[in-house]
């Protein structure tokens, strides 16, 4: 792959896709924006404005939107860099019909930045591409996760990820692609690890907007952010992830992003179903996706799985699936007896071992 002229095929045109593409195309790059909405493919084009996100920016020139059909084989063997940024719901459906149009002896760079787990299977996305594409297509792609809201991001302002594969290479050359003076790349080898933060985070998220929701303030924020931390380096190292992971920008950085503003769409869930509103309701209001909504519900069956307590993370699923009391559930989980503030695993590893039997690595 020529990583020094790419171009780069986006899947999704809503805010995280459409700034993402903007990066990379104000970065000299030639980026293709793929869309299921015929409206936003006509508008983008003629306007080189989105008419569904992001509304008041003008995209580089260098940016062309294609859709509403999945693009062509020649299409996509003519790009050398593919872009996921699709709710994580959407990958097995995108993997399955993209996997036949790859050219397996010069396979473009595959970058995922959703963040999330399959509900039906609690799939992390690693294992659906391994589902999906094979084992081989698995062991290179690389993830992106990070405090990076997309509107600061269209504002050029300094902002930086972390950057996970199996293969240390296609790390770097992810890391290149990306790496602006505004933007900062960190690479690392655990996607595991790094996936499983940008998923947990925002159930966290939710339950910060549904504290500051029923009125608490900067003591109780605090304590949720740094209980989350704790909760979700018990899953992940119960999980077999890296528990230094969780200490990275895809971990503590962007959950810290995602439990203090209002900018947050999974914070907003939870900060409206503190003032009252129904889910539905919200859901339906809402504009976007919010996935921790959805990662909330696989997360049950994976805590369950694990073994693991996660108190949390089990409150807020209670409230968006078993119709729980906000204010009743805040109350009983200050109610718990106290425990040691550190408290991990002594056991941990199995499904990440699992999932490297099947991409047919040892750990």
């Amino acid at each position: 792959m020529d990583i020094d002229s790419p171009t780069v095929l986006v899947f999704g045109a809503g805010n995280f896709g459409s700034c993402l593409a903007d990066h990379l195309g104000d970065s000299s790059h030639t980026v293709l924006m793929w869309s299921r909405s015929e409206d936003t493919v006509r508008e983008f084009n003629k306007h080189h404005r989105n008419p569904e996100v992001l509304q008041d920016h003008v995209f580089p020139q260098c940016i062309t939107a294609i859709g509403p059909e999945f693009p062509s084989q020649d299409v996509v063997r003519s790009v050398n860099v593919l872009l996921f940024a699709i709710p994580t719901e959407g990958i097995r459906e995108i993997l399955t019909a993209l996997k036949p149009k790859l050219d397996d002896k010069s396979l473009p760079l595959m970058i995922f930045v959703n963040k999330g787990i399959e509900i039906k299977t609690h799939a992390l996305t690693l294992e659906i591409i391994a589902d999906t594409c094979g084992p081989d297509i698995a062991k290179v792609a690389t993830f992106i996760s990070g405090p990076s809201f997309a509107k600061e991001i269209l504002k050029r302002q300094p902002t930086s990820v972390s950057v996970a594969s199996l293969s240390h290479e296609h790390a770097e050359r992810a890391s290149q692609l990306f790496h602006q003076p505004w933007f900062r790349c960190y690479t690392g080898d655990d996607p595991i690890g790094l996936e499983l933060a940008g998923a947990l985070k925002n159930v966290y998220a939710i339950a910060a907007g549904m504290s500051d929701g029923l009125g608490f303030e900067n003591n109780t924020r605090a304590m949720l952010i740094t209980r989350g931390l704790a909760e979700m380096t018990r899953i992940g190292t119960a999980y077999g992830a890296s528990p230094l992971t969780f200490l990275t920008l895809a971990g503590v950085g962007d959950l810290f992003l995602t439990c203090s503003s209002s900018t947050s769409r999974n914070y907003t869930v939870g900060y409206r179903l503190g003032k009252g509103e129904t889910l539905d309701y919200i859901i339906k209001t809402l504009g976007s996706v919010a996935e921790g909504v959805t990662t909330a519900k696989a997360l049950r069956t994976v805590i369950a799985n694990l073994g693991v307590k996660a108190p949390i993370a089990t409150g807020v699923y209670e409230v968006l699936y078993e119709g729980k009391d906000v204010g009743e559930r805040a109350k009983s989980l200050m109610s718990l007896p106290p425990i040691r503030e550190l408290d991990f695993p002594e056991c941990a590893g199995r499904p990440a071992q699992k999932l490297m039997e099947k991409l047919e690595l040892c750990r």
